[in-house]
């Protein structure tokens, strides 16, 4: 059975509130590769910062964090105690990725067994077929214990990101993953269509939005410069579009001579970007940041005019939720798993991949009219409080955990 989320909220409640103690208790084991370390407190927040809200409605979450053994060692957050972190062998490259879950399982079995006959575990909530789903699907058969599977990306089957006989061995696992589990969480229909795609329409699959810290990234209680900033965050890589930004960017000085660009991101790109800038002269006017603290990143979207990123190969976005929850115009592409929450015109706008002319015209209609902007802001903020809080996503997963131990 396929179904459509976000879900409704529970009648007789107040948008975005719950009831603790409403539901009847379950525990979940979470199983992610994504998750907030020391070293970035913004990897795996779409995961670790709904884990609150879930307390809420009756759900207890055990974390299992799992990190290749040929990465730098993390170091957890004190904040995120509940997580404990795995190591894995796997072999290098993308060669590694179709076996990757079966060394995953090895590596978690033992404490999974311990934490099952200490505090029962209801439900295996991965993230990602591989190498986390792979393992649930291992990890179920050893425990009996059912598993449901999240999708955060567009490479749904991991078969862009490996080639050859290997990507056709992580297409069949991720395959038997999705069929075998109780259901499978899209955080987007853009993604969900990639799932049914490749694992065919009979998949039992349900949207479930990622969502919002409503209050970290709320509208901010200063005023905003009188010079018009862009503000772009996210990795520096092809797919993402800045270089289409800087582009736009350059065509506007003309008309707005105080415009100035943050981007905020790491990556490859960057030399290609920085000397790009230098080539459409306006260098001066951009600032390149590295990445920053989730409370830095809602400082800079506070204190922007307008929120870009151009990608054309993007799943959701959460970057997109936060700039709206802050009260920003914010642009994304046509044909992306953004154009699902924004109504273009409405509350935000929308653009074609690769066309620097069109992002040039909706930044210069935004920066020209202070009516529209303070529109679109307002309808951006309501839809996130609407649709998207950590508490309206708790209530959804939720839903769906109950569902699939029924």
């Amino acid at each position: 059975m396929n179904e459509y989320s976000p879900l409704p909220p529970i009648l007789g409640q107040r948008k975005g509130q719950i009831r603790p103690g409403s539901e009847t208790g379950l525990h979940v084991l979470t199983l992610t590769p994504f998750f907030p370390t020391q070293e970035d407190e913004a990897a795996g927040c779409f995961v670790s910062e709904p884990l609150d809200a879930l307390t809420h409605v009756g759900i207890k979450n055990t974390v299992f964090a799992v990190q290749s053994i040929y990465y730098r060692r993390v170091r957890a957050r004190p904040e995120n105690a509940r997580a404990q972190w795995f190591r894995y062998f796997c072999l290098p490259g993308g060669i590694g990725l179709p076996t990757a879950g079966a060394f995953v399982f090895s590596s978690i079995i033992s404490s999974a067994r311990e934490l099952h006959q200490s505090d029962r575990i209801d439900l295996i909530h991965a993230h990602s077929a591989l190498p986390c789903g792979h393992a649930a699907m291992l990890l179920s058969a050893e425990l009996g214990v059912p598993y449901v599977v999240s999708v955060h990306g567009l490479d749904a089957f991991s078969t862009r990101q490996v080639s050859g006989r290997a990507g056709e061995w992580c297409r069949r696992i991720s395959q038997r993953v999705y069929r075998s589990s109780r259901r499978v969480l899209c955080i987007s229909e853009h993604v969900r269509e990639q799932v049914l795609e490749g694992a065919g329409r009979s998949c039992r699959t349900t949207v479930v939005y990622n969502s919002v810290n409503a209050d970290m990234f709320s509208p901010g209680d200063k005023p905003v410069s009188n010079e018009p900033r862009i503000l772009s965050v996210g990795d520096l890589i092809p797919t993402k579009g800045h270089d289409v930004l800087l582009h736009a960017v350059a065509s506007l000085f003309s008309e707005f001579p105080s415009l100035k660009l943050e981007i905020i991101g790491e990556g490859p790109e960057l030399p290609r970007l920085v000397s790009l800038a230098d080539q459409l002269l306006i260098a001066e006017r951009v600032n390149f940041s590295k990445r920053r603290s989730r409370r830095g990143i809602a400082a800079a979207m506070k204190n922007c005019t307008i929120f870009a990123l151009p990608s054309g190969y993007e799943a959701l976005g959460c970057v997109y939720l936060e700039a709206m929850s802050v009260g920003k115009p914010t642009i994304g592409c046509r044909a992306q798993g953004i154009a699902e929450i924004i109504q273009h015109g409405t509350n935000g706008f929308l653009v074609g991949p690769d066309n620097a002319k069109e992002l040039g015209l909706a930044i210069a209609m935004l920066l020209r009219d202070d009516a529209l902007r303070r529109r679109i802001s307002v309808a951006a903020r309501d839809t996130i409080l609407d649709r998207f809080t950590l508490a309206q996503q708790a209530r959804n997963l939720a839903r769906v955990y109950r569902e699939a131990v029924a």
